[in-house]
């Protein structure tokens, strides 16, 4: 994926500067920033859910894209099991009213990897946000995706369970070379994990990009995180 002069915002308003950069196979990039800098506009827009205020975003037709948020939106009265939440990325027409015979072949361990397997037969709707979380995760993996898109996928995660969680990832792209971009205030991903850094500015139209070395030395990053926490932006 690539992004030229790409500008984001609402109603033809841009809340960031020009944003260029090319994203490659199995790159682990880390999108960090305090809250209100623009981080999940920027995300939204390169799922084409925003449409650009100006600039482009560029793509290689046919591209695999999967994407797990901090929630997914359920109707509470949907009858779900977990299982049928991850089999979803790869059988989009199942429903309870229209049940699939054979669960797809990718559940199961998709579902053992994120530590999701022990509650698969429960609902979905019964689960703890950060159950549902591992659940997401594992529905990202069944996906296969050459693109995976993450928005704060383990913020209600313990710090256990968010390591093993950050591991998976780095596991998908080093394996299936997919290229990974989280939004995450885990700051031990980006010391950790991460190839590629974006910080965004708590002061209007700023974005540092960079390595991990160049965006924590950077000036930018010691004005908004000067207390900062070693494990946590």
């Amino acid at each position: 994926m690539r992004c030229t002069a790409l500008r984001v915002g609402y109603g033809g308003r841009a809340i960031l500067p020009p944003i260029d950069l090319s994203m490659q196979s199995a790159e682990l990039w880390a999108v960090v920033g305090r809250n209100g800098t623009g981080k999940t506009t920027w995300l939204r827009t390169l799922l084409g859910l925003i449409p650009p205020v100006s600039g482009s975003l560029q793509q290689r037709p046919g591209l695999r894209v999967s994407y797990a948020g901090q929630h997914v939106r359920f109707d509470p009265q949907f009858p779900a099991l977990a299982r049928d939440v991850v089999a979803m990325a790869v059988d989009r027409n199942a429903s309870f009213l229209r049940p699939r015979l054979f669960e797809p072949a990718c559940v199961r361990p998709a579902m053992e990897r994120t530590g999701a397997l022990a509650f698969a037969h429960r609902p979905f709707r019964a689960l703890s946000e950060g159950q549902k979380q591992r659940v997401l995760l594992a529905r990202l993996l069944a996906a296969e995706p050459e693109l995976a898109l993450l928005d704060e996928p383990t913020s209600a995660m313990d710090a256990v369970a968010e390591r093993e969680a950050l591991g998976v990832l780095d596991e998908l792209r080093k394996q299936r070379g997919t290229t990974v971009v989280v939004v995450s205030h885990y700051l031990g991903m980006v010391r950790e994990l991460a190839d590629r850094v974006i910080l965004f500015d708590s002061k209007p139209g700023g974005v540092v990009i960079g390595s991990p070395h160049e965006v924590l030395d950077h000036e930018v990053f010691h004005r908004n995180y000067t207390h900062a926490q070693d494990d946590a932006l």
